[in-house]
């Protein structure tokens, strides 16, 4: 992993936490207990201060950051799908963000929502707890059933113990 101090500040990253060699995490940024963060994921705490609490999965190619003194927060079993971006944003629990979704500044993502691939959410948003949001525009267009939130559930049990594999095999080979 490629780990970076920025103006004295550096990354605080959970021992239990398995963070790509190909990724980059960069100064003010604190990565909780078992978190998974993918290759190519740009993690850049240089202007602000990330947060990513326990049980987040940021796969590969995502981008979390911010505009100057302000805190994005990731709260505990956070998915955030490939490519997805989250600038100056907050996610609720157990929030699972779609592929190449992007979430701007000053959002207020309620716990449980799911995002869906390729959307927009728009600055200073507040999207209520267990809602499906979609679109660029985003809009929301139902609420998550717990049928549809126990399946999600089942799917962050695979990544769980896909991060457990990581931290046991996962090493690098040179060919």
């Amino acid at each position: 992993m490629a780990c970076y101090e920025f103006k004295g500040m550096k990354p605080v990253i959970h021992e239990t936490s398995f963070i790509h060699p190909l990724s980059a995490v960069t100064g003010n940024v604190i990565i909780g207990r078992d978190v998974y963060v993918g290759p190519g994921a740009a993690i850049r705490g240089d202007w602000g201060k990330i947060i990513i609490e326990d049980g987040c999965n940021v796969q590969e190619n995502c981008t979390i950051h911010m505009f100057p003194a302000v805190t994005v927060i990731l709260q505990q079993g956070a998915h955030i799908g490939h490519g997805a971006i989250i600038h100056g944003a907050t996610i609720g629990k157990n929030c699972l963000i779609g592929m190449n979704a992007v979430i701007m500044d000053n959002v207020e993502l309620g716990d449980e929502c799911i995002v869906g691939a390729l959307t927009f959410i728009k600055s200073d948003e507040k999207i209520p707890a267990r809602s499906v949001v979609v679109g660029n525009p985003s809009k929301i267009i139902k609420q998550v059933s717990d049928e549809c939130y126990n399946g999600k559930q089942k799917e962050r049990n695979c990544i769980n113990n896909y991060l457990e594999r990581c931290m046991k095999a996962g090493k690098s080979v040179n060919h």
